[in-house]
């Protein structure tokens, strides 16, 4: 397995460098996403909300609305400069019922059964003991509450993808695929699994494929430095990042590509 410590380091690295381009509007699908989580969750007026791995606020955000004054969202992340981000949006909406806190959701030290919904979007991937870490998220689930966990399916940015990974591969062989966890529950059946080894009870997983509009072709490579392929493209020579750069661009661009296609996997348990 994993060294823990090690892929903690290394998403933590991955995404505080990221935040120079998370939030562009290339990569809006965060948004749309997070949403569609908290719309599965029908949260009420006066819940008590857990978002792990927030990111700068996409689902937690969402949720801060849905549930209003009376209700409460903590939001969790290892990636300062992502929280930053996500306490400058919940300020410009004058939300006052969320806070954004930086942690380690396999070790945060709440309280069992202290949260109505518990939120991990794309975020349960990145640690390497998953079954442990539902284990955590379900414990701070009240009866009666709700686990969401959403990660991606097969097709994640296709043919986006495959092109990017196929350019690496000329440059770099050994960085092939190197950093593709999502890769492990990809699949509806393996992602109800997963709940399951954790305890988590009633889970429904609903797969969602749609697309991605690209208004350009760079829209594509700033999503690259945006997400979690930033890592990759960061172990590369200049020389050799404007190369894999270019073949992505020019492959979009003769094969006059404007969307990308992608699978989304939404999880939802129910506490008894």
């Amino acid at each position: 397995m994993i060294n823990r410590e090690e892929a903690l380091e290394k998403t933590k690295t991955i995404f505080n460098t990221a935040s120079d381009y998370f939030d562009a509007p290339a990569l809006s699908f965060w948004n749309r996403f997070g949403q569609k989580t908290i719309e599965h969750l029908s949260l009420r007026q006066g819940d008590l909300v857990l978002d792990v791995c927030c990111g700068t606020g996409a689902s937690a955000i969402k949720a801060a609305v849905r549930v209003g004054s009376n209700g409460r969202v903590l939001g969790i992340d290892i990636a300062s400069s992502l929280l930053e981000l996500a306490r400058q949006k919940s300020q410009l909406q004058g939300l006052e019922n969320i806070e954004f806190r930086y942690g380690d959701f396999e070790n945060l030290g709440l309280k069992s059964e202290s949260f109505d919904a518990v939120v991990c979007v794309f975020g349960i991937f990145f640690v390497p003991d998953m079954v442990g870490a539902v284990k955590e998220l379900w414990r701070m689930v009240r009866p009666g509450g709700k686990l969401a966990i959403t990660s991606w399916g097969k097709k994640v940015f296709e043919p986006g993808n495959q092109i990017f990974w196929d350019a690496i591969k000329t440059e770099r062989p050994d960085l092939y695929r190197s950093f593709t966890p999502w890769d492990r529950i990809a699949e509806p059946v393996s992602l109800q699994a997963l709940l399951e080894a954790g305890g988590a009870t009633q889970v429904e997983v609903f797969a969602e494929l749609g697309t991605h509009e690209l208004a350009s072709p760079e829209d594509w490579w700033i999503m690259v430095l945006g997400g979690g392929f930033r890592g990759t493209i960061d172990q590369l020579e200049p020389t050799a990042r404007e190369r894999v750069k270019q073949a992505n661009l020019e492959y979009l661009r003769t094969n006059n590509v404007h969307t990308l296609l992608v699978e989304v996997l939404y999880a939802i348990a129910h506490k008894l």
